[in-house]
């Protein structure tokens, strides 16, 4: 993991992630090399979480970097936000591609469903049906979040 981070550091945390995540819900194996295989299943997962989360970071310090002074939010709401975008990102991965892609067209850039049919060749039904499962989905999180006390990150 240490190479492919290019930092002891992350990987240290990446590995400890992968065993509380193993701790939280075991797994039975057959066999020694079964249990590495998913172990190492696991680990990429956090990996690419990982570089994902990076890039939402660098995407959000480019749009803080182009900003005036003036209109820049505190670090604290600059920590808000990216959480934020975290959050928004786990749960669109969560949806089929065209749900995501619907939900964000409508959210993001306010398209009509009919704007949003046509870009997605689908009919409008359909896309109200995408808004609606990404909509409860962003509710079950939100519920899970106060419950719980946070998103569960993948």
């Amino acid at each position: 993991m240490r190479r492919r981070l290019g930092n002891a550091s992350e990987a240290a945390d990446l590995a400890h992630d992968t065993f509380i995540r193993l701790l939280r819900s075991p797994q039975q194996f057959d066999s020694q090399p079964a249990a590495r295989a998913y172990l190492r299943v696991v680990a990429n997962g956090l990996c690419i979480d990982l570089w994902r989360h990076r890039e939402i970071e660098r995407a959000w310090l480019d749009t803080l970097a182009v900003l005036p002074e003036a209109q820049a939010p505190s670090p604290e709401d600059q920590h808000i936000v990216l959480q934020a975008l975290r959050e928004i990102d786990t749960m669109l991965r969560s949806l089929s591609a065209k749900a995501a892609r619907a939900f964000v067209l409508s959210a993001a850039c306010g398209m009509t469903h009919q704007e949003i049919a046509c870009e997605l060749g689908v009919s409008s039904r359909t896309v109200r049906t995408y808004i609606t499962q990404a909509m409860l989905h962003c509710m079950r999180l939100e519920a899970a979040s106060v419950v719980g006390g946070g998103v569960k990150q993948e």
